[in-house]
């Protein structure tokens, strides 16, 4: 009888500790959804903050400073009280000139190591080389800016004797180097999603390794491959420790890559460390120059989910 009495409490012990549970786990149920929620907004309402912020602070510059002078006009001397020029031309160029020495050097490098550690590399190899590659990723965007001032420049003057200290070409490369591991990671990644059958359905039909590669797995990962060369080109408009350090600081509408140029991101630098006071129409510039880059930055996103889009219905 005790013994019956002592197995009766037991389980209404087991019962009680399990409705316990129940009610606790369904409290957290019910609240994880809220925090998510909170979360998702806060990232939400960082962002309209940010963009806000842009367009207001933008609209006090265009106050004092014409919109059609802003981007018509050749020259950017805003430190001049007396005849300032906003050309905002001047700080594309230098920007465009960076990253396009950047993509010349960083889209066939990262596709051809994407290829190789996608489709030829052993396993083995695969995971001592891409962890190497991601090293890469890791190193201070002021480190790579020395590098390109204090290495590289003066190694491509001994093969171009007119280039200047401080050059776009130099740190165009230097940035190309710093995304090659994000283009390679990605379009890697892009491409071992490929199913195998489809690599196995081709070599069965007599294709070799490069065919099947070539007509078979790039073109059915492009969408991928495509992305992340948007993500690098963003990533090098949006530079800036390197082309602060080694392109200069000289605005100028060129495209010589061997002359000393200034990036937009390179001019916020400028004046955020004390070179213009605050309120001033220079300090407003910095803003309409972050709106510019913002919109570079925007389009180029857009541009990534179109052709994404359009790549996967074709594939």
């Amino acid at each position: 009888m005790a013994l019956t009495n002592k197995q009766n409490v037991s389980v209404r012990d087991l019962i009680k500790e399990k409705k316990s549970k129940n009610s606790t786990n369904q409290i957290v149920e019910k609240m994880v959804p809220g925090v998510l929620f909170v979360l998702a907004l806060i990232s939400i309402l960082t962002t309209v903050g940010i963009v806000l912020t842009l367009i207001f602070e933008t609209v006090t510059f265009f106050s004092r400073v014409s919109i059609v002078e802003f981007l018509t006009e050749k020259e950017w001397y805003p430190f001049f009280e007396e005849s300032a020029t906003y050309g905002i031309g001047a700080l594309v160029s230098g920007t465009l000139l960076i990253t396009v020495i950047a993509i010349i050097v960083a889209v066939p490098i990262g596709l051809a190591a994407a290829i190789f550690l996608s489709e030829y590399a052993s396993d083995r190899t695969r995971r001592i080389i891409k962890p190497i590659l991601e090293v890469l990723a890791g190193i201070p965007t002021i480190v790579y800016g020395f590098f390109a001032l204090t290495f590289v420049t003066p190694l491509l003057q001994k093969v171009v004797p007119d280039l200047a200290l401080f050059n776009a070409l130099s740190p165009g490369i230097v940035v190309g180097i710093m995304i090659i591991p994000m283009i390679a990671s990605l379009s890697e990644d892009a491409m071992s999603s490929v199913p195998n059958s489809m690599r196995e359905g081709a070599l069965a039909l007599g294709s070799t390794r490069f065919e099947v590669t070539m007509k078979v797995i790039v073109p059915a990962a492009m969408s991928g491959i495509v992305a992340s060369f948007v993500l690098g080109i963003s990533r090098a408009i949006g530079e800036t420790m390197i082309v602060s350090l080694a392109g200069g600081a000289t605005p100028k509408l060129t495209f010589d890559p061997t002359e000393s140029i200034q990036t937009m991101t390179a001019y916020i630098v400028q004046v955020s460390g004390g070179d213009a006071g605050y309120g001033t129409t220079v300090y407003y510039s910095i803003y309409a120059v972050g709106m510019t880059l913002f919109l570079f930055t925007l389009i180029l996103n857009l541009l990534a989910q179109y052709i994404s889009r359009r790549f996967r219905e074709e594939y």
